[in-house]
């Protein structure tokens, strides 16, 4: 029998929210507790607040997407001697940290494990650069966090230039992945897309290189800020660190009812009308947003980033859960500079996917299908297509001076894969 205990932080207070039960992973249904009905709000656009369980597959689409995806999952399942599939016992193990505010225990376990943070030197920082996903998995596991994504990544705590691994339900600061074994230079190519992205307006996630050799990939890491933690407004401290509040998020695919093995969009799929509608239904400034929404598009068609999937658009909650804006931009990279690399892009625009069939005209005849104008999407598209030529170059030459001297090549291949089409 699945048992499962959910909580959630708000203003910096972790309440009840009710609990997963099941005699397995295929029947466990999702149920908020009756006093959290009477004063709580919905931890998910998906899940609104009702009395009756919901079914396995809404529960399984919102509490699965909390977990990592691919090698990392299957390293996560091994390291804990469990099926991959068994989403709710590798959930059991990791949802003491997840992204966002929510935290998932088993009701019958009684263990306290006291958060804390212990300080990891410069040498253990390396080893994750070094070791990739198998040593964020031992990370993962070691400090029960639950990342999302494809890649190895870890959640840990970074001050004054000082890292710190958060234990049991401590909060981490920072996501900090490493380089991939496949793909060189990842680690600057997506600091180089989101310095980009942010030199032309686009809210994005704060983020830096960590260099802890001579700035060869098993060297290097990228650290990104959470967006989902507070510490500004931190109300207690951890082994003399401000501990940092919870702000719950969720992405695109858990706020639609989708299943992450569906982020990518297949023909006939309709994420784009979704998604725009989605932030239209929620967002507490829904004009805004949605011209957020379409700069990220836009750039993603810019700078070749095939994988510009649901899962890596979410949405933002507040402190105490009574309003939703649309996350920073995250996760940008360019794909097409890999051979590797899919053509297909994640969402469609007016029905296309493939890379080089979409240009300006593409979403200008996408416009009734994400509900703007055309003279809005037609002046979104000019403004960024003209300023992104001299963006991406100052950010290649700010992290050439920085030391990470690959950042130009990059920037020249991206600029060569625009002129081909």
């Amino acid at each position: 029998m699945k048992n499962l205990s959910i909580y959630i932080e708000k203003n910096g207070v972790e309440i009840p929210v009710g609990t997963i039960s099941g005699a397995d992973t295929a029947s466990s249904c999702f149920r908020y507790d009756k006093e959290y009905i009477k004063h709580g709000n919905p931890i998910s656009v998906h899940l609104p607040l009702k009395e009756d369980e919901f079914s396995p597959e809404n529960t399984s689409c919102f509490f699965e997407g909390l977990l990592p995806e691919g090698f990392s999952r299957k390293s996560v399942a091994a390291w804990m001697h469990v099926d991959e599939n068994d989403y709710l016992t590798i959930l059991s193990g990791l949802g003491k940290e997840c992204l966002g505010a929510i935290r998932i225990e088993k009701s019958e376990d009684q263990t306290i494990v006291t958060p804390s943070y212990e300080k990891l030197n410069l040498e253990e920082v390396k080893k994750l650069a070094a070791e990739g996903a198998t040593k964020s998995t031992e990370l993962l596991v070691k400090s029960h966090l639950s990342l999302t994504g494809a890649s190895g990544k870890v959640g840990l705590y970074f001050y004054n230039g000082e890292w710190y691994q958060p234990i049991g339900t401590a909060p981490s600061t920072h996501i900090v992945k490493q380089s991939h074994v496949r793909l060189r230079h990842i680690v600057e190519n997506e600091q180089l897309a989101l310095r980009t992205a942010a030199k032309m307006g686009i809210p994005t996630i704060r983020s830096f290189v960590v260099n802890a050799g001579e700035f060869e990939d098993s060297d290097i890491l990228l650290a990104s800020e959470r967006y989902d933690r507070d510490l500004m407004h931190s109300k207690r401290m951890l082994n003399g660190l401000a501990c940092p509040l919870r702000l719950h998020q969720e992405d695109f695919a858990q706020a639609l009812g989708i299943r992450s093995s569906e982020k990518y969009e297949q023909k006939g799929g309709r994420y784009l009308s979704r998604i725009f509608q989605l932030v239209r239904a929620v967002s507490a400034d829904p004009i805004h947003d949605q011209l957020q929404l379409l700069d990220i598009l836009i750039f993603d068609k810019l700078i070749g980033n095939t994988d510009n999937h649901i899962k890596n658009l979410s949405l933002l909650y507040n402190a105490d859960l009574s309003s939703v804006r649309l996350a920073p931009a995250y996760d940008l990279v360019s794909t097409l500079v890999y051979k590797e690399s899919t053509a297909d892009m994640s969402i469609a625009i007016d029905g296309e996917l493939r890379w080089d069939r979409i240009d300006k005209d593409t979403f200008i005849r996408a416009h009734e299908e994400m509900g703007l104008s055309k003279r809005i999407v037609t002046s979104e598209y000019e403004r960024l297509e003209k300023v992104f030529t001299n963006a991406l170059q100052e950010a290649a030459m700010e992290l050439k001076d920085e030391g990470f001297l690959n950042s130009e090549e990059i920037a020249k291949k991206i600029l060569a894969i625009g002129r081909k089409l």
